[in-house]
Parts: structure tokens; sequence; C-alpha cells
């Protein structure tokens, strides 16, 4: 074996934590994916500007891009559960890549909508073997390591329209195709990486037995109860993350009476900050249990809510970048949550828990909108405040027993025995 294969299987095994270059590779891929992703908020009022199609076209365009990415996830979850397919990644983040460029090159709406469609087919192509892949190089330290992994795609949506708005601003709308040049860089490095990714899988093989690392495999039976609970807590979670998404920019402006310049920067400084917060929730996971952590965020994001609806413009900065943190910074840890719940579906686990659960939460921002137009945008956000509490009820509801993060710190003293 050789000596990068040898290394690469210390780290499947769990023997060692996170591998660096490995998961510099995987964040990077989810980073420039999930850019595709951002872009389309960005282009939709451009295409509407340029292309003169309506604000419905636009809507469904949106809808397409969330169906497409986000609630089809699973499906390719499944079919790489029963046999790992590597390639996916680079190729999604491919077809990612080419969808999201042609949209401001193509003729007519039926082409757009197709390309944004191929685009999203390829981010839902990309996150759950690079979800799985991910687990993998994060030996015994997982919710560290999908932390890492998911601040790639935090930071690549919040880039999104960074990287888009300026291209067509400069080049009109062929300005899109500069948006290939980064997919296409990162695909090659991808596939130039795939021999040493592969390594990483479990020497069992792809069995359901190889799942997890060697020293979870058998210790833990498929447990789907806990599984659909969780789906819930995602759920609600993702319900309260677009709906600030929606409404935040909203407060400030319509509430405060600021300018849209300064609500959009509210908005960007809770969407890195939930990426900052990604990064404090893996290891604080890893050292005081999943549970714990899902927990906590649920029991301060209630109070959070409430204090911003009722803050002014600068208050209301730091409360927002508090509660982008308390909500996106466990983005990483229910999906090794789910992972760890299904063992044998992995890829699966992580499709429902990045796409399909993450895409309810999309589809109910129409229903939010609704409650913001007739109750007014504080009276939504109140509104709001009780989904913590649900999701708070739920993550209870979770066996603290199946918490990996809590054996571990148990484990060591006994290895060395």
């Amino acid at each position: 074996m050789s000596r990068v294969s040898a290394g690469a299987r210390k780290g499947a095994n769990g023997v060692k934590g996170v591998d660096r270059r490995a998961m510099s590779v995987l964040s990077g891929g989810h980073l420039f994916t999930d850019v595709n992703q951002g872009a389309v908020a960005a282009l939709l009022p451009l295409l509407v500007a340029e292309r003169g199609i309506s604000l419905a076209a636009a809507g469904t365009l949106l809808l397409a891009a969330t169906i497409s990415s986000s609630v089809v996830q699973p499906l390719f979850g499944y079919f790489s559960d029963g046999r790992s397919l590597p390639a996916l990644m680079p190729l999604g983040l491919l077809a990612a890549g080419v969808g999201i460029s042609l949209v401001g090159v193509v003729p007519g709406y039926p082409l757009i909508l197709a390309c944004i469609v191929l685009s999203g087919i390829g981010v839902a192509a990309f996150h759950p073997e690079a979800a799985r892949f991910a687990n993998y190089v994060s030996g015994s330290r997982r919710a560290t390591g999908m932390s890492f992994f998911s601040v790639g795609g935090n930071a690549g949506f919040a880039l999104g329209p960074v990287l888009a708005t300026p291209a067509v601003l400069a080049f009109g709308m062929p300005g899109t195709l500069l948006l290939f040049l980064p997919a296409a860089v990162m695909s090659a490095v991808m596939f130039l990486e795939l021999s040493r990714l592969r390594a990483f899988r479990p020497a069992l093989g792809n069995g359901p037995e190889a799942a997890l690392s060697a020293e979870d495999s058998g210790e833990k039976r498929e447990e789907w109860r806990p599984f659909t609970v969780m789906v819930g807590v995602v759920t609600a979670r993702s319900v309260l993350y677009f709906g600030l998404v929606l409404l935040v920019a909203q407060y400030y402006t319509v509430v405060l009476g600021e300018s849209v310049a300064v609500g959009n920067a509210a908005l960007s400084v809770m969407l890195f900050s939930g990426a900052v917060g990604t990064l404090a929730a893996g290891p604080l996971a890893d050292r005081f249990g999943r549970r714990t952590i899902l927990a906590a965020s649920m029991i301060v994001l209630g109070p959070l809510l409430v204090a911003f609806t009722y803050s002014g413009t600068v208050l209301g900065f730091v409360v927002i970048a508090l509660t982008g943190a308390a909500i996106i910074g466990t983005f990483g840890t229910t999906v090794v949550m789910g992972q760890e719940y299904l063992p044998a579906r992995i890829g699966l686990a992580a499709g429902i828990t990045m796409g399909f659960s993450i895409g309810l939460g999309g589809l109910a921002s129409p229903l939010l909108g609704a409650v913001a137009d007739g109750a007014g945008v504080r009276g939504a956000l109140l509104a709001m405040a009780v989904l913590p509490v649900v999701g708070l009820v739920m993550t209870l509801t979770l066996p603290r027993s199946g918490d990996t993060g809590e054996r571990l710190r148990k484990e060591p003293r006994k290895k060395r025995a």
C-alpha cells in the first residue's frame, strides 16, 4: 500500500483526526458548488430587468432551483449508498457551473429554466457523496470535520451574489459565463484528488458495515425513529432560516426606515456569522455531544429573535450576527447526527438532512411572506420565534446514548488500557 493510502486508511478507521488536505478539497468543492446556488437569487432581478420575464416567472425559476438542488438530493444519496460514486463530486460541481454560466446567454425562458435545473441537479449530485467523504476523512472527529465541510457551503452561498452581480454589471448577461471558470478549476482539482480521496473509504469496502468508521460498524443499527425526529428539527430550523433570509432586510427598510443597502448588509452579517458559528459548533459538538449543542442553539434562538424585532439599527446588527451563528452553526452537526442514526445509509442521510429538509424550509417561504403581508414584518418575525421551541421539544426526545460525541469523551482512557 502506498504511503498516501496508508495515511488515508488511518483516517478512515478513526485513528487520526481530520485530514486537512482532503477536507480542504472537499470544502473547496462545496464552496464552488454552492456559489452557483447563491448566484440564482442575484440573477433573478437581473433577468427581470434585462430579459423582461415576469415576477411569477422569476419565482418559478427559484422554485425550480430549490426542487432540483435540494428536494432530489436523497435520490442521489440512495443510489450512492448502493455503490459509492466519488466521481459525482467533480461532475456535479461541473454541471452546476455549466448550468448557471449559460443562464445569461441561452435564448428564451424555457432554456433559462433548463439551465437552472441543470445547475440544481449538479448541486444535488455533489452533496451526498461529498458529505460521505467528509465523514470518512474526519476520523474520530466527525462533527469538527463536517463543520469545516459545511462552512465551505455557507461561504459559497454568500459569495454567489458577490461574484455574479459584478460580472453581469460589467459585461451584461453574458457575464454569467465567467461563473464557469471557478467551477471548472475546482472540478479539475477534485478529479486529480479522487484517487487519494478513494483511499479514505473504510477497508471493509462499500457495504453497510463500512458506512461509518470501523469502530462504529457493528456497534450501531439504523435508528429511523430518532432520524425522523431530527429531520423535523432540521425542517423547523430551515423554515426559520429562510424566513430570516426573506425578512431581515425588510425589517431594516420597512420597520426601521433604513436604506436597502443597510438591510442587505444586515443579511450578509447574518450569513457570514453563520459560517463562523459553523466552525465553532463542530468542535463543541465533538466535546459536549451533538444533542447538547443542537438543543443549546434552539434555546437561544427564540430570545434572540424577539430581541431582534425590538432592536434598533446598530444593536440589530449584533443580535442578527448571534442569530446567524446559532441557526446556521448546527448545519454540519445535524448532518453528522443523521449519518450516525443511519450508519448504513450515510449518503441518503446526508441527502435528506442537507437537501430535502432544507428544501422543505424553502418551500415555506411564500407562507411566511403572506404572514408578513398580513401581520407586518415584526409580527411575522415574532411568530417565527415559536419554531425554536418546537425544535427544542423534538431535540430533547433524541437519544443521548447514540451520541458518538459523548462516547468519544469516555473512550480514550479505555483504549490506552
